[in-house]
């Protein structure tokens, strides 16, 4: 006789923190409804167009908590604010564009139920075609590593150790839980008490840089650091109105933050001012860039309609002329 199906008990606060996120808010809550294992879901509204959020909550499931009022506090902040408020034993935090696929939390209580130590784990963030995305996996990011990649040091040897890149997407993709350096904050799941216990999200970070942080703090406090390739979530980069040159730069400030935070004492102070201005000098390249494409664009508009109202003119005056 077979036994019947038992109904898995809720038992994670997911939390999102959204900022005009946009249509795909709405998918990815009811992505995590979906999943039975949910308790709850908090969403810190840090700034969304009116009626966007009430839009996203509606529909059955797992109950909706709006965290609103608070400002645009940043990611850091939004999150702790979240897990703060959450009652179950695991969280999950989760971005506002990403779609976790079915039986994904169940797939990640599963394989995180036989850890003992303080236990830290991701998913495998994959673009809309599958292929794996950029931070998915990641090494622990270092003045060095940085240098590396901002002077492309790495083709000169790919395979040294001494030039390994910081991102591990490109290299050929697990098949099992692993434990890596670092993952993204797009996702990442873990005991609430552990969460509590390294003192949350870094709120100095107001955006990125933050889950690379926590990851570091997570590893030097005893905790491990796992990378789930099982559980495959859709992730929408960039669905988010804010604006790219000023994410470039509170990116830019970020990582050099961290850098005379946990490496001040490791690096000779000179390297480090180094690596500081060819970071500011990419994001230099990067604003200039942007706004030359900017410029193009309008002056290609601006081309485009007076052309259109040459011609309109040109056609009114045949007209009046044929009269």
């Amino acid at each position: 006789m077979e036994s019947p199906e038992t109904t898995p008990t809720p038992c994670v606060s997911a939390v999102m923190v959204s900022y005009f996120t946009g249509p795909v808010l709405a998918r990815s809550i009811a992505a995590l409804r979906a999943q039975p294992e949910i308790a709850e879901i908090i969403l810190v509204n840090n700034g969304n167009f009116a009626g966007d959020v009430d839009v996203a909550v509606e529909g059955v499931g797992a109950p909706v908590r709006v965290i609103e009022g608070q400002g645009n506090v940043g990611f850091a902040a939004g999150c702790n604010l979240g897990a703060k408020n959450a009652a179950a034993d695991c969280l999950l935090i989760i971005n506002p564009d990403a779609l976790m696929p079915a039986g994904g939390i169940a797939r990640l209580l599963a394989d995180s139920a036989e850890l003992d130590r303080p236990w830290l784990m991701g998913a495998k963030l994959v673009n809309p075609d599958g292929a794996e995305q950029q931070g998915s996996r990641r090494q622990v990011l270092t003045p060095w590593t940085a240098f590396v990649e901002a002077t492309r040091l790495y083709k000169l040897a790919p395979q040294h150790p001494y030039f390994k890149r910081f991102n591990l997407h490109t290299e050929e993709c697990p098949d099992q839980v692993i434990d890596v350096p670092t993952l993204s904050g797009a996702v990442m799941f873990l005991p609430r008490t552990d969460y509590d216990a390294v003192g949350g999200m870094d709120e100095r970070y107001f955006l990125h840089v933050e889950d690379v942080d926590f990851c570091l703090r997570f590893a030097k406090a005893g905790g491990d650091v796992w990378f789930n390739p099982l559980v495959e979530v859709i992730h929408y980069k960039s669905s988010s109105r804010a604006n790219p040159v000023k994410i470039e730069a509170r990116k830019t400030a970020g990582i050099i933050r961290y850098f005379h935070t946990h490496f001040s004492d490791a690096y000779p102070k000179p390297f480090l001012w180094l690596v500081d201005g060819l970071l500011w000098a990419l994001f230099g390249v990067l604003f200039v860039k942007r706004a030359v494409v900017k410029a193009l664009r309008l002056i290609g508009f601006r081309m485009r309609v007076g052309g259109r109202g040459l011609e309109r003119a040109r056609a009114l005056a045949r007209r009046q002329s044929e009269r």
